[in-house]
């Protein structure tokens, strides 16, 4: 039960963003700019990043929503390999430079000063741009928020994936908004 009276007993961030629809536009904005852009990052990399923060959080919704986005973007039909990316991203085979960002992204989350240059440094050998340390860096941080906001006001999440699933078309689809959204 959520802690406060949320509509329609919304899901996840939704039902916070649809009770406050004045915070809801600037956040949807910021996810919007940060995971529906191709940009140096593709949008499957920025979802496990998102994905990969959620679970650092212990974040059930967001590290499930964003894990069948992720999933749905690079082809993971059964969400194994995200898994395996959250479980221990170091013995995948991702590449050397999302490894090194997802090292910067685990470090945001435990606090922005626990980022390293020496950590900087390796995304950088590994090939990584000042956009896509920005960008990994900006994720995580926002996503600390937005896995804050939704379980600090103690929402529910389903536990069928296939409501997820059909939640990451419609995010693919049309991006990031709590209007006309149905779970």
């Amino acid at each position: 039960m959520a802690h406060i009276n949320l509509e329609n007993g919304m899901p996840g961030i939704l039902g916070p963003m649809l009770f406050s629809p004045h915070t809801a536009a600037p956040m949807n904005l910021l996810a919007n700019a940060l995971m529906q852009s191709d940009e140096g990052l593709s949008r499957g990399e920025r979802e496990l990043i998102a994905t990969y923060v959620s679970s650092q959080n212990d974040c059930f919704f967001c590290q499930t929503i964003h894990g069948a986005i992720a999933s749905d973007y690079l082809g993971d039909e059964d969400w194994s390999f995200v898994k395996s990316v959250k479980d221990n991203y170091e013995e995948t085979t991702l590449s050397p430079k999302l490894k090194s960002l997802l090292a910067i992204a685990g470090s945001v989350q435990k606090g922005g000063k626990n980022v390293t240059t020496e950590q900087v440094e390796a995304a950088k050998a590994n090939g990584a741009s000042d956009l896509e340390i920005h960008d990994t860096v900006l994720i995580a941080a926002a996503f600390c928020m937005f896995n804050r906001y939704v379980d600090g006001l103690a929402t529910t999440a389903p536990t069928d994936p296939d409501i997820y699933r059909k939640r990451a078309k419609n995010v693919i689809a049309n991006g990031y908004s709590a209007k006309g959204t149905t779970y």
